[in-house]
Formats: C-alpha cells, sequence, structure tokens
C-alpha cells in the first residue's frame, strides 16, 4: 500500500493538469514511484529528486506520460518504449492505457533488473523488458512493423535511431518523443512525413512531439 503522502500529491499534480484518475491508477501509480525512489538510492534511475518527492519529480515521472496516454486510439495494442531507464514514460503509460502491451527496450542490465522488478509489483504481465539496444531487435522479423507507438524520452535520435524506431512502427502508426519547449523538432524524412507539437504540461514547458509514419500507397 503506497504512503498517504505519495498518493495525496500524485492525486493534486495530477487534478492540477485536468486528469482525472481512478483511485486504483493512482495507487499504482504511487507504488511504481515509492519503488524507483527505493532503487535510485542504489543505483541511478533518474536524477529528478524522488526521495523525498518533488512535485517536480510527479510532473515529470508521472503527470507527463498520463497526460500523453491519452492519444491512445482505441485499436492500439503495442508500445514499444526506446531506452526506459527507470520506467517513465513507459509504466505510468501502460498503467493509464490498460489496452496496451509495452516491449520496454533498455542497455543496462541493472536498469533492466528495476523494470523487471517494477512489472512484477505491480502485476503487469503486459510489459515485457528486452535487455539490448534497439538495433538489435531488428534481426526478430516478427517485431518488424508490429508497434502501434514508439516512445521515446531524454534522447537525441539520429538518423541510425530513426531508422531503427520507424521499422518496428507499423504503417500508421506514431512516434511520440518526449521532451521540453527547446527541444528541436525533427525535420520529417520519409516515411515520417507529417506530425505535430502538443503541449503537455506549459507551467513546465513540457511537450510531445508526435510523427506519423505513411501509410503505404498500393
Amino acid at each position: 500500500m503506497a504512503e498517504r503522502e505519495t498518493l495525496n500529491r500524485l492525486s493534486r499534480r495530477l487534478t492540477k493538469a485536468g486528469a482525472d484518475v481512478p483511485s486504483e491508477l493512482l495507487s499504482d501509480l504511487a507504488a511504481y514511484v515509492e519503488l524507483l525512489a527505493k532503487w535510485n538510492k542504489k543505483i541511478n534511475l533518474t536524477a529528478l529528486p524522488v526521495a523525498p518527492l518533488s512535485d517536480d519529480a510527479v510532473d515529470r515521472l508521472i503527470v507527463e506520460p498520463v497526460l500523453a496516454a491519452r492519444r491512445v486510439l482505441g485499436g492500439d495494442s503495442l508500445v514499444i518504449d526506446v531506452g526506459s531507464g527507470g520506467g517513465s514514460p513507459a509504466i505510468p503509460f501502460m498503467l493509464a492505457a490498460p489496452n496496451i502491451r509495452l516491449v520496454m527496450v533498455e542497455v543496462k542490465v541493472r536498469k533492466c533488473a528495476f523494470l523487471r522488478e517494477a512489472l512484477r509489483q505491480l502485476a503487469l504481465d503486459r510489459g515485457s523488458v528486452e535487455n539490448c539496444r534497439l538495433e538489435e531487435l531488428l534481426a526478430r522479423p516478427e517485431l518488424h512493423e508490429s508497434a502501434d507507438i514508439v516512445t521515446v524520452r531524454a534522447v537525441r535520435p539520429d538518423k541510425k535511431l530513426f531508422n531503427a524506431m520507424q521499422a518496428f512502427l507499423r504503417p500508421g502508426g506514431r512516434l511520440f518523443m518526449f521532451g521540453a519547449e527547446s527541444s528541436a523538432k525533427p525535420e520529417f524524412s520519409p516515411p515520417f512525413t507529417s506530425g505535430h507539437i502538443e503541449v503537455l504540461l506549459p507551467s513546465i514547458g513540457s511537450q510531445l512531439v508526435v510523427l506519423n509514419k505513411n501509410n503505404r500507397l498500393f
């Protein structure tokens, strides 16, 4: 059971952002934050203040992905998160979108151990962890064009990474890039030829860059 103080802080920040979440979701989000704070004392999962928990940490780690999860469409089923690290935005995003399956890709072994423990503690059998670089998953043809959404945060994608991410997106799928207003919007290049920016939290300048992968033309 999450601490009352954690639940109250999350509830206040989510409500302020206009996100009305059910009590079960709030409890799961708080449990994730508390597990993150516990593990963060041993390994570097986030530089944000989580022990004690700050409003800025809640906004970045919880509120942003919960707001972004509103963009999940009814037909979306698979999300691949690149460089999952401490589990945000991936885990809160999955908690807030209960119909999706999630694959988290993380190269560091100790961070993968945390991600797997978070999935276990939260009883999230819809999630899995791949301990590798994203490019290594290209060797698995069953994952090609399988994802409805690919998410990434705090990574400046180069051409190689863009190519890898688009390879896992189905035609019509979307790339979600979490960042700040100062983040440069990438130039569109095939198959990403359209997109837009959505402001998530104006007070801290956070935004979501959404790039759309074109449908094939027959």
